[in-house]
């Protein structure tokens, strides 16, 4: 009877960024214009793409047009505060946050282009995940608006016969960054039901669909699982689930790959405890495995996080075999080899693009935004091999494309904090690419907050925008319809990168005032929105 690993829920930790949006897409079934030709029609976009508010050459459109124009929603007194009715100084306004370091500022009308403010719009600052924006449409109109990523399993040099594979058996990996274990499971499962009992061969892992990278942000904790390693077959946006649990003889560590229903154990990954202050956590490749070790003193209690894997591709083929060998099925352990072929057995495809997209800019994953990035980037470019070569393709594009220059992107998520962008620039990008009609739908509601954080429904201003946060470093850019209907494209940018620097090893994970910083970074943000929508037109 094959055994199945079953996920008990302890040591579970609720993690948006495991989570994935499955939303379907609406409207028209027939397949969608390829953006990879820049062949745009706007109507099948709309369809392809799900409603909301979607600003156009010519200023609001609807996916299906109202018989009379609404009515603007009535302001709500002191919501907006001194912004409608005399707006501070915008040099006022960045004095009382208080964030030292320097801040960019730039606002333009969409349907004129008319910049109508800014301050500091030429400074170069590190964008964070403001740079996920322009990272969404550089896929989509690199890769197009169908494309899929691709992992398959293969029979190389061998057929199937009896049960038994007489020849290797091939992970193949087409740079999916949101491919989890239950899709893994799911191969597996359709692997037995072929008849697969036994590999006589070799078990291979090719990642060869992207170039491997061990790390996005070279500055980042060591167990920060946001900067996991890149490359052609990931797993669980790669990242490993550490789980501890005191028992009478101290605390057993165990690592896996766990799902909602299943709980592989992984073996080419390992961790132990050791008697030391700190380092809390430290990280090496041994051989095949990949070696943690955590301070014992810091293990209190039960708990469990996820730590990044810097081995995507064995990592994902020990999985697979752990999932294989508990529905009966032995397979030799996994062994990287790039290039391979072999004929088909099963194969897993992902949501289309605008899908993965969508969820990127949702949840900020780090690994969606790469992974996309560089696969844009290889089809223009098959030997691009750093992502700081793919960024700077991008920055390119970009200026090209929407008449943005003087970006500079070395990632495509924003993690690595030498990135930099003016306001100015980035306004201008968001402008130019609202005209399209598809970057403002893909991103997500920006909540309005009272003054003491909470969110406020039926807000006068509508925002739909990406925030970007790294350590005393905050953005925010996107698009705003303000009250009385006015559509408004905007960069906001601050950072004390001086300040950042001076953090020292222990004090990258959680560091001191950091979270008020982000929170006055934060505020400020909202007050230049309210101050832009109760400027007269």
């Amino acid at each position: 009877m094959a055994k199945v690993f079953l996920a008990s829920g302890q040591g579970i930790v609720n993690d948006p960024g495991m989570i994935r949006e499955k939303t379907g897409l609406s409207g028209d079934s027939s397949p969608l214009t390829d953006l990879s030709h820049d062949r745009l029609s706007r109507r099948r976009l709309l369809a392809g793409l799900a409603g909301g508010l979607v600003i156009g050459a010519a200023g609001p459109v609807a996916a299906v047009a109202p018989e009379r124009a609404p009515r603007p929603p009535a302001r709500p007194p002191g919501i907006l505060g001194r912004a409608a009715a005399s707006p501070l100084p915008i040099e006022a306004l960045i004095d009382a946050a208080r964030l030292g370091g320097r801040t960019g500022v730039a606002v333009i009308d969409m349907s004129t282009g008319a910049l109508l403010e800014e301050h500091g719009a030429d400074i170069a600052l590190p964008p964070a995940s403001v740079s996920k924006a322009p990272t969404a449409l550089y896929a989509l109109f690199g890769l197009g608006l169908e494309h899929r990523f691709t992992t398959r399993v293969l029979a190389s040099g061998g057929s199937l016969q009896g049960g038994v594979l007489n020849g290797d058996l091939v992970l193949q990996g087409g740079g999916d960054p949101v491919l989890q274990t239950a899709e893994l499971a799911v191969l597996a499962q359709r692997l037995v039901d072929l008849g697969l009992r036994r590999v006589n061969g070799r078990f291979l892992v090719d990642d060869a669909a992207l170039p491997g990278i061990p790390s996005i942000a070279a500055d980042q904790p060591v167990q920060a699982g946001y900067n996991p390693a890149v490359t052609g077959l990931n797993l669980n946006f790669n990242r490993v689930h550490f789980l501890w649990e005191q028992s009478g003889n101290g605390v057993n560590l165990s690592m896996d790959a766990r799902s909602e229903r299943e709980v592989p154990p992984v073996s080419v990954i390992g961790i132990e405890a050791v008697a030391r202050a700190g380092p809390v956590y430290s990280h090496a490749n041994t051989g095949a495995r990949e070696m943690w070790t955590v301070a014992r003193a810091a293990l209190t209690g039960n708990g469990s996080r996820w730590l990044p894997v810097r081995r995507p591709a064995l990592y994902a083929g020990d999985v697979l075999r752990a999932l294989l060998s508990a529905r009966g099925c032995s397979v030799p352990a996994p062994q990287l080899m790039q290039g391979v072929g072999g004929a088909i057995l099963v194969e897993h495809r992902s949501e289309p693009l605008p899908e993965l997209m969508r969820s990127m800019l949702r949840f900020s994953t780090n690994l969606t935004a790469e992974a996309a990035g560089l696969a844009a980037t290889r089809r223009r470019d098959a030997d691009v091999r750093t992502l700081d070569q793919s960024g700077a393709e991008m920055a390119r594009w970009i200026a090209a494309r929407y008449d943005a220059p003087g970006m500079r992107f070395v990632d495509h998520s924003g993690l690595n904090v030498e990135s930099r962008v003016t306001a100015r620039s980035m306004a201008r990008f968001l402008q130019s690419a609202g005209q399209e009609g598809i970057l403002p739908d893909l991103l997500r509601v920006h909540p309005m907050r009272d003054p003491r954080g909470r969110e406020v429904r039926d807000h006068p201003i509508r925002v739909r925008a990406k925030t970007g946060t790294l350590f005393f470093a905050s953005g925010l850019g996107g698009y705003v319809r303000t009250p009385d209907g006015r559509d408004l494209a905007f960069a906001i940018f601050s950072a004390d990168v001086e300040r950042r620097a001076r953090l020292g090893p222990g004090e990258r994970e959680r560091p001191p005032g950091a979270r008020e910083w982000t929170q006055r970074a934060r505020a400020l943000q909202q007050a230049l929105i309210e101050r832009w929508s109760g400027l007269n037109a």
